[in-house]
């Protein structure tokens, strides 16, 4: 626990670069006491609203907030929910020097209604188009201006438009020239772009999913990849091993809810790690914990298993809050007894 607390204190001298689809989180915070005479639904007091930052942002988000270095790029819409998004990043003391407006489109919006530590309805606002040829170049000239201002750099899919072929080739090229830390929290139905990168972080149903995608089989063809059917614990690992190697990833961090983490080796190494979460309220924004994490620990010299283990306690504390939220460096390190 030494050993990881020490990597830990080093977090504020990383400087991380986090690409994808930027998210502003609304909550709209009241109590139920009818349900409406128009309809059978709940009529919602409201009495306060939040803003966050959410997707690609909140993991920036969960950077700043261990007091590390932490930029985005990405795109907002031409609308009054983009100056919220962009004030939220600011406060949060994140560079949005790589955000670039798109005309035409709406920046993303998630509102959640909650009542008590109930989520009562979510409403989305979004654009899942790619992006134009004339944004995602500027988008790649900033990153290749810039590529020596970071040490890590993570991709943030959430298929929205941002992140696709085009980019992810000369993104993925650029860093490996510049020996840079690539890491992706991964959309299930893109990993063939992601051959290259440093490590993914999905979670169990990406995985699942990704590998029915790509139709690949373990070596003994036991995968059952037309049925529905979850994976068994020893068809993630099947399944785990084959996409390390179709992807030629030096680690596969696959997170399991309230099975913890497997992390995959490229040397063969697996290892599994048990959640050590006491109370769950809510997982939202649990994955940007953990990849935020473990990216930041592998920045700042962790091994793989060093900085799983730290992600791992990260995402125990994070999911004993509401909402879209955040540990600050004091909470982590306490958290690590």
């Amino acid at each position: 626990m030494k050993r990881l607390k020490d990597i830990v204190k080093k977090f504020k001298r990383a400087r991380i670069l986090v690409i994808g689809d930027l998210i502003l989180d609304e909550y709209i915070w009241g109590k139920v006491e009818r349900i409406s005479p128009e309809a059978p639904v709940p009529v919602v007091w409201a009495n306060k609203e939040t803003h966050v930052p959410g997707g690609a942002a909140n993991v920036a988000n969960n950077i700043s907030s261990y007091g590390a270095c932490a930029s985005v790029a990405g795109v907002i819409g031409e609308d009054k929910n983009a100056g919220i998004l962009k004030g939220a990043l600011k406060k949060a003391n994140i560079d949005t020097k790589g955000v670039f407006t798109s005309l035409g489109r709406c920046t993303t919006v998630k509102t959640r209604i909650i009542c008590g530590h109930q989520q009562i309805v979510r409403v989305d606002w979004e654009h899942t188009e790619t992006l134009p040829k004339e944004t995602i170049r500027k988008i790649f000239s900033f990153i290749k201006r810039n590529i020596n201002n970071f040490d890590a750099i993570i991709i943030e899919d959430y298929g929205k438009g941002v992140i696709n072929p085009q980019l992810l080739e000369g993104l993925i090229l650029l860093a490996q020239t510049h020996k840079k830390i690539i890491l992706v929290d991964p959309k299930e139905d893109h990993f063939q772009y992601y051959r290259g990168v440093t490590s993914i972080t999905p979670n169990r149903k990406e995985l699942e999913n990704a590998v029915r995608n790509l139709k690949i089989k373990d070596r003994n063809n036991k995968l059952n990849l037309e049925s529905d059917k979850l994976f068994s614990d020893s068809d993630v690992e099947a399944a785990g091993k084959q996409i390390l190697e179709y992807l030629g990833l030096d680690s596969l961090l696959v997170t399991l809810g309230e099975q913890g983490i497997k992390l995959f080796e490229n040397k063969g190494r697996i290892t599994n790690i048990p959640t050590v979460a006491q109370e769950v309220f809510d997982v939202s924004g649990a994955g940007d914990t953990v990849i935020a994490t473990f990216a930041l620990s592998l920045a700042v010299g962790a091994s793989k298993i060093e900085a799983a283990h730290i992600a791992n306690y990260a995402a125990g504390i994070v999911v004993g809050k509401i909402g879209t939220a955040t540990l600050t460096l004091d909470e982590l390190i306490g958290g690590l007894g």
